[in-house]
């Protein structure tokens, strides 16, 4: 594949998690959020995209919502399940994104708050009107989702390299 081919990065926030007595990295989904990770997986099937390889935290909530989500796919995605992405910093996220293979086109990185809405923030140094104004009424709830397009090298994604293109998140 060549770097001039133009790219996509999918953040997805985790769905609804429930407040247990256990460690946060423990918590799971409660039943709103299994319900809105199916509904997410659904609308990200509807956009078409073909994820070429996912990235999901390890926490239990990420983990389940990856479940519930991807069962919606026409096509299961290679999953990395990731440590790094547990209470990352929109830096850090970068900075794995930097190490994904050029081969790969469309990767989604199912995380936590505040990065992903960070890093949809500070990636994006474009968006398509309606799709910001969306964004800017919502916030980034759980199970929301960015679809953010670049052109170059996974080593080049950097703050303002990208563009907001889609952006979804369940009605409450």
């Amino acid at each position: 594949m060549s770097v001039a081919e133009p790219r996509r990065i999918i953040l997805f926030r985790h769905a609804k998690a429930d407040w247990p007595q256990v460690s946060d990295h423990e918590r799971p989904l409660a039943e709103r959020g299994r319900m809105d990770a199916a509904e997410a997986g659904r609308r990200l099937a509807d956009t078409g995209i073909p994820v070429d390889q996912a990235l999901c935290s390890t926490a239990l909530r990420t983990r389940e919502t990856w479940k519930l989500a991807v069962a919606e796919f026409p096509q299961r995605p290679k999953t990395v399940y990731e440590e790094r992405i547990y209470e990352a910093s929109p830096g850090e996220l970068i900075a794995l994104l930097n190490e994904t293979p050029d081969d790969l086109r469309n990767v989604l990185v199912v995380g936590h708050n505040p990065g992903m809405e960070a890093l949809t923030e500070i990636l994006a140094g474009s968006a398509e009107d309606e799709v910001r104004k969306r964004m800017s009424r919502r916030g980034f709830p759980t199970a929301a989702f960015a679809v953010l397009h670049f052109t170059g090298s996974w080593k080049t994604v950097e703050p303002g390299v990208a563009s907001l293109v889609d952006y979804w998140a369940p009605t409450d």
